[in-house]
């Protein structure tokens, strides 16, 4: 489901063409040509793979072969997430992690919209009929002060803002990370589990309501968004629902 594109006109539509000439759009993934404003050519953005069933019903983690059943994956079977379902709009390729990757360590800004753009596609899912009827927020997950501070912004924001506008959801900040904790690269489920032990409050002023859409950029272990969902509902939140831009 995508946002429906508004032609520029007068003025304005004079000033993309000049643009266009001075200075042309190439596309984020091979270099080639695209109209002003464009990240990615017509043949990188369809050969980045969304994903399809099946697929686990819990972790959206892709698993290959003839699997008709809705199924929950070996490593979801024996966890207790306190979110209801992750739905990753994108399996892990090339081209999607380095959009990712470029926005929060290159800095470049203008792969948000694209990355909310490939999100979009997670709205499909007929699970999330009732966050859309019900006007569910969608709530980044936070960055500590510190980490934000450092990078300028934080990533699920600048991709929740463009994903909110396009599917017509509020965008509410509503938790705040008070901890700092170390990178999770390298550590274990259980490992990065205790490492956000008190890592996330909610924020002031926040109403808890039905449920809420957590949104990140990547969704590996599943550990953040379990302790931010935790968090939330127990703030009095009733459902949690995960989207992510990608299945790490």
């Amino acid at each position: 489901m995508k946002q429906n594109a508004h032609k520029p006109s007068g003025r304005r539509a004079w000033w993309s063409r000049v643009l266009d000439v001075v200075y042309p759009g190439v596309c984020h993934l091979c270099g080639d040509g695209v109209p002003h404003g464009g990240a990615l050519c017509s043949p990188c953005a369809d050969d980045l793979p969304g994903l399809s069933r099946p697929f686990c019903e819990i972790c959206g983690e892709r698993f290959a072969g003839a699997i008709e059943a809705k199924f929950e994956c070996p490593n979801c079977s024996d966890q207790d997430f306190a979110f209801e379902f992750a739905r990753p709009a994108m399996v892990r390729s090339p081209g999607t992690m380095t959009m990712v990757r470029d926005l929060k360590y290159g800095r470049r800004l203008e792969l948000a919209r694209p990355l909310a753009e490939l999100a979009e596609r997670a709205f499909e899912d007929p699970r999330m009929s009732v966050v859309l009827e019900e006007k569910w927020p969608l709530v980044p997950v936070p960055l500590h002060r510190s980490r934000r501070r450092w990078r300028h912004f934080n990533q699920a924001v600048e991709v929740a803002l463009p994903l909110g506008r396009a599917m017509g959801l509020p965008v509410v900040e509503a938790l705040k990370r008070i901890r700092p904790t170390v990178t999770q690269t390298r550590l274990s489920r259980s490992q990065r589990q205790k490492n956000l032990r008190g890592a996330f409050e909610v924020a002031r002023g926040f109403e808890p309501g039905p449920g809420v859409v957590l949104v990140d950029d990547v969704f590996t272990t599943g550990s953040t968004v379990h302790e931010c969902a935790r968090i939330l509902r127990k703030s009095g939140v009733q459902k949690v629902v995960v989207v992510t831009v990608m299945r790490g």
